[in-house]
């Protein structure tokens, strides 16, 4: 059964007008029961992970100051968001629906979560809208664990996961491999072991025509035990944020090879959702909901 991670607390409420639409995450369920892709059985409600898991990933100093609202004036402002209780409360329970989410493929061979992809937030400090790393302290905790021995992260958000790379950049067990746009956020780039960086306006031809060239290659070398997938919709053209001009059928055909290619390999998938800044909400649910659509048809 497809298992997907979805909990209230994921519905953060912002002050009206703010950039980011977060009222993908409350849609993108309901959009998915009503069409009846899934069933409230597909659900379930992560909770949050434990601090001790937190630091698995994240400095003692860093995290404590977020956790008692002690951030400065310039570390929320990096963040992108008001610093409250509630943010602290949502980022513990997207990490630990992550880490679910991987427990949960390696059972059923994929599980997404309906949030995450926090991929900007550094050990020591956040940015880019991301408090905390969540496939970061899902590959800390499996490692620490001994779920498995080596990680494949696929970051296919047209964001660099600059955060990932920079915490992964001295552990061989995980191998960091962002496909982004070149020119886009974050201007200064960490180093994945993979970077691969995009020219403005590339369509889906040539985008789909890396990945192909990039992944088989990847999937051979590396020999993960488990892949977690970013999947971000925000490299749609429609996208106010991305510069690259995939359409929806090229963004929905990316997540189809994506998951064929796990499959084909018997390689558990947990998905995060990513960016996605499509001003029509209508089209930015779309693009999320055929994640989904993709991943119980090749699946299941």
């Amino acid at each position: 059964m497809l298992k997907i991670a979805y909990d209230p607390v994921y519905k953060y409420q912002l002050p009206e007008g703010h950039r980011f639409p977060m009222a993908k995450y409350e849609l993108i369920p309901e959009q998915l029961l009503h069409e009846g892709t899934v069933t409230s059985e597909n659900f379930f409600s992560p909770g949050p992970a434990p601090e001790s898991t937190i630091l698995l990933t994240h400095t003692e100093d860093y995290w404590t100051r977020l956790r008692d609202q002690q951030l400065s004036v310039q570390e929320i402002r990096a963040i992108g968001f008001p610093l409250t209780p509630q943010l602290v409360a949502r980022s513990l329970v997207i990490a630990n629906g992550t880490i679910r989410c991987a427990e949960y493929a390696q059972q059923h061979g994929v599980a997404l979560n309906v949030a995450g992809g926090t991929h900007h937030a550094y050990a020591f400090r956040g940015e880019g809208f991301c408090c905390t790393n969540d496939m970061a302290v899902a590959s800390n905790y499996l490692l620490q664990q001994g779920r498995v021995q080596k990680i494949l992260i696929v970051d296919l958000d047209v964001h660099q996961g600059n955060g990932t790379a920079h915490i992964f950049q001295n552990e061989p067990r995980v191998f960091t491999f962002s496909m982004h746009g070149a020119k886009n956020y974050p201007h200064r780039k960490e180093k994945s072991d993979l970077d691969i960086g995009l020219p403005d306006g590339l369509g889906d031809t040539a985008y789909l025509k890396i990945l192909k060239e990039t992944l088989p290659r990847l999937l051979d070398e590396v020999q993960p035990d488990l892949v977690f997938y970013l999947s971000g919709v925000d490299v749609l053209g429609s996208d106010k944020l991305g510069r690259l001009d995939l359409s929806l059928e090229g963004c929905k055909a990316r997540d189809r090879y994506v998951f064929q290619q796990c499959k084909l390999n018997k390689l558990p998938v947990a998905v995060s959702m990513g960016g996605g800044y499509t001003e029509r909400l209508a089209t930015l649910v779309e693009a999320h909901a055929n994640t989904y659509r993709e991943a119980q048809g090749v699946f299941f």
